[in-house]
């Protein structure tokens, strides 16, 4: 093995895995059942904060 072989294979294979990270995490910010979760925590600092 040399150093373009492993490189090239790094390169390809960690383009798919952050591809797939990305869609993943994209998924699962759209999904319909998250909007309550992502609606809550976007109005968490207009709150008044009770002592």
């Amino acid at each position: 093995m040399t150093y373009e072989t492993v490189a090239r294979f790094a390169q390809t294979w960690g383009l798919i895995y952050v591809m797939a990270l990305f869609a993943g995490v994209l998924v699962y910010a759209l999904w319909p059942r998250n909007q309550q979760k992502f609606d809550h925590a976007a109005r968490i600092p207009l709150e008044e904060d009770e002592l």
